[in-house]
C-alpha cells in the first residue's frame, strides 16, 4: 500500500511541480505585485487597493468586460447548440459519420491565430467580393463596426470549437441505453418527446462539461481577437484579455494590469464554480 501511494505521487510530481511553477506561482506573485507600484523589474511601494479601486472606474476595461462577457453568452449558446445537433447528425448512423466528425473537428486543429486571419480574409475580401457583386451593402466593411466585428468573432469561435464540443457529446450519446429508446420509440413517442425526456436528461452531464468549456475559453480569448480585428475600431472589440495584455506591455503598467487580471480571474472562476453547482443540481433533479 505504501509502494503503491508513493509511486502514485511519483507519477503525479511532474505535473504537479509545472501546475506550481507555471500557475500557481505567478499567479500569487500577481496577487501581490497588484498591491505595489511594479514597474516589471522592481515592486516598489506598496500602494493597497488603489489599483482595483482605479480599475472600477476605468472606462476601457469596464467597456471591454461588457463586451466580453455578452459574446461569451451568445457564443456559449451558440457553441452548445451547433455542438450537440453535429453530435445528433454524426451519431444517427449514416455511412459518412466518421468523415463528417473529422470535417467538423478539423477547425479545433488549426492554431487562433491563423483562424483569425483566415476568416479576416473571408470577411474583408470574400464577403465585400460578394457584396459589390450583387449590391448587398451589409455584406461590405465587415470588421469595421463594432456590431460586424462582434459577430465576426462569433462566427470564428463558433466554428471553432463547435467540432470539439461535438466530441464530447457524441461519448454521451453513443453511451446511451439503445433499449430505452427503442421502447420509446414503440409506444409512440415522437422524435422531439425522445429527445427532450430521454435523451437530454441523461446527456446533461456532457452539457455540464461542454459549458464549463466553452465559458472559460470565451471569456480568455485572445489570439483570435487580436488577429482578427485588433481590438477595432477604437477598441470597441477589445476583450478583456487584450485589454490587460496592452495595459501591461502598451501603457507598461505592470501593476495595474496585475490587478485587472486577478479580478478578471475572480469574475471567471465564480462564474464557472457557480454554473457547474447549478448544473450539477439540475442534473440531480433531472
Amino acid at each position: 500500500m505504501r509502494t503503491r501511494d508513493l509511486s502514485y505521487w511519483l507519477f503525479l510530481a511532474p505535473t504537479l511541480i509545472a501546475l506550481t511553477l507555471v500557475v500557481i506561482i505567478p499567479l500569487l506573485f500577481g496577487v501581490y505585485y497588484s498591491f505595489t507600484n511594479w514597474n516589471g523589474i522592481e515592486a516598489g511601494e506598496f500602494v493597497g487597493l488603489q489599483h482595483y479601486i482605479d480599475l472600477f472606474q476605468d472606462k476601457k476595461f469596464l467597456d471591454s468586460l461588457k463586451f466580453t462577457t455578452l459574446f461569451s453568452i451568445v457564443s456559449i449558446i451558440l457553441i452548445n447548440f451547433i455542438g450537440l445537433s453535429l453530435a445528433l447528425l454524426v451519431t444517427a448512423k449514416l455511412k459518412t459519420s466518421n468523415f463528417l466528425r473529422t470535417v467538423f473537428f478539423m477547425p479545433n486543429l488549426i492554431g487562433g491565430l491563423i483562424l483569425g486571419f483566415i476568416w479576416q480574409f473571408i470577411f474583408m475580401k470574400v464577403f465585400d467580393g460578394i457584396g459589390k457583386l450583387f449590391g448587398i451593402e451589409s455584406l461590405q466593411g465587415w470588421l469595421s463596426t463594432t456590431e460586424t466585428g462582434f459577430w465576426g468573432l462569433t462566427i470564428l469561435m463558433s466554428w471553432q470549437l463547435a467540432g470539439y464540443i461535438m466530441v464530447i457529446y457524441i461519448a454521451y450519446l453513443e453511451g446511451l441505453p439503445t433499449e430505452l429508446l427503442e421502447a420509446a420509440e414503440i409506444d409512440g413517442a415522437s422524435t422531439f418527446q425522445r429527445f427532450r425526456y430521454i435523451i437530454f436528461p441523461l446527456v446533461a452531464p456532457a452539457f455540464t462539461v461542454s459549458l464549463f468549456l466553452t465559458l472559460s475559453n470565451t471569456f480568455k480569448l485572445y489570439d483570435q481577437n487580436l488577429s482578427l480585428t485588433a481590438g477595432g475600431p477604437y477598441d470597441s472589440t477589445q476583450m478583456v484579455a487584450m485589454e490587460i495584455f496592452k495595459t501591461a506591455f502598451s501603457n507598461n503598467d505592470m501593476a495595474y494590469a496585475s490587478a485587472k487580471a486577478v479580478i478578471f480571474f475572480i469574475i471567471v472562476t465564480v462564474i464557472s464554480l457557480t454554473q457547474v453547482y447549478i448544473n450539477k443540481k439540475r442534473e440531480v433533479e433531472m
